[in-house]
């Protein structure tokens, strides 16, 4: 839960690195709130309210990839290669999977190596 709430206050920061578990852990967290107010929003007929929790958590979303991909040594661009058919998709995927860049890469240091603040 640290990891999410921690990616919010990071709301629109695109800039330095994200581990695998930050951004893993913010997916999932995500994931669960989404379905529960989907859930939610469908019992009350409401439905909208998972869409707004959606799009709140959009940039916060957007803002924990890029950084997961500046751990890895790529530009936050190759987000948007994630909008080609199926292949994008899997790309970023294995992206997300691989392992950060060990020590320092032109996004900053490594956050495995920093002190653990969470």
């Amino acid at each position: 839960m640290n990891y999410f709430i921690e990616a919010l206050k990071k709301y629109a920061v695109f800039s330095g690195r994200a581990r695998r578990k930050e951004y893993w852990m913010f997916v999932l967290f995500a994931g669960i709130a989404y379905l529960a107010l989907l859930g939610i929003g469908y019992a009350i007929h409401m439905v909208w309210i998972g869409i707004i929790f959606y799009l709140a958590i959009l940039l916060p979303a957007l803002g924990v990839a890029v950084r997961r991909l500046h751990d890895t040594g790529r530009s936050g661009w190759w987000i948007l290669f994630g909008l080609v058919p199926l292949v994008g998709g899997i790309t970023l995927l294995v992206f997300y999977c691989l392992d950060g860049d060990q020590g320092e890469n032109k996004y900053g240091h490594n956050p495995k190596l920093a002190p653990a603040h969470i």
